[in-house]
């Protein structure tokens, strides 16, 4: 167990760092101004089942990728690393990251609202890239241990849950903690995340180093 529950809330803290819900919160607000709120809970059901789903089938079939294309986990730790240390750096300068909401996006959101659950707030606000990547490299590096393994689905599964729970009482969160609050919330979750995106280039490029 001295290995396993470390793993387990390394994994939960940066699967639910890199997906931010709170972060989304904002989006979310204003992207269903004026819903009802049967509208609003059906749209968040959806958006975290896409999330879940999501971050769910890569955790299972990432690792065949790897095969596929012919790749080393660790390769995928120092690329994944990057691109989770530019999202970390977007959210310590209180901005949302261009990977996971685009102006185009926006707009089209705005203009299909009956497609709001799954693009932008499914895809790619909550399951982006980063956080694919996040639960790719974690499922990677459990190998076969099983109890590794079942601490990641662990983590997505929490990680969902989070996301509904916030997005659910969105509004009256939002009122409550006011801008600022969730902008400053997002910050502290931006360094935790640069904090985890660097550790994952350094394990990657020691791997390399190691191996050749």
């Amino acid at each position: 167990m001295t290995e396993e529950i470390p793993f387990l809330v390394a994994a939960m803290a940066s699967t639910f760092a890199i997906v931010d819900p709170l972060g989304a919160l904002p989006f979310f607000v204003s992207l269903t101004e004026g819903f009802t709120e049967e509208d609003r809970i059906y749209i968040i059901r959806r958006a975290v089942l896409i999330l879940g789903s999501i971050l769910t089938m890569f955790a299972l079939f990432g690792r065949y990728l790897f095969a596929a294309f012919g790749f080393t986990l660790y390769a995928f730790e120092v690329a994944g690393g990057i691109l989770l240390f530019f999202v970390a750096y977007e959210m310590l300068n209180g901005q949302t990251a261009r990977a996971k909401l685009s102006k185009a996006d926006r707009e089209e959101a705005l203009a299909r609202r009956d497609e709001l659950s799954v693009v932008p707030l499914g895809i790619p606000l909550l399951a982006g890239p980063g956080a694919i990547s996040t639960v790719m490299i974690y499922e990677g590096t459990a190998g076969t241990d099983l109890v590794l393994n079942l601490a990641v689905f662990v983590a997505i599964a929490c990680t969902t849950v989070l996301s509904w729970l916030i997005l659910h009482y969105g509004i009256r969160l939002f009122r409550s903690l006011g801008r600022i609050g969730v902008m400053a919330i997002s910050r502290i979750m931006g360094l935790l995340l640069a904090a985890v995106a660097v550790q994952f280039v350094i394990t990657g490029i020691l791997g390399v180093v190691m191996t050749y």
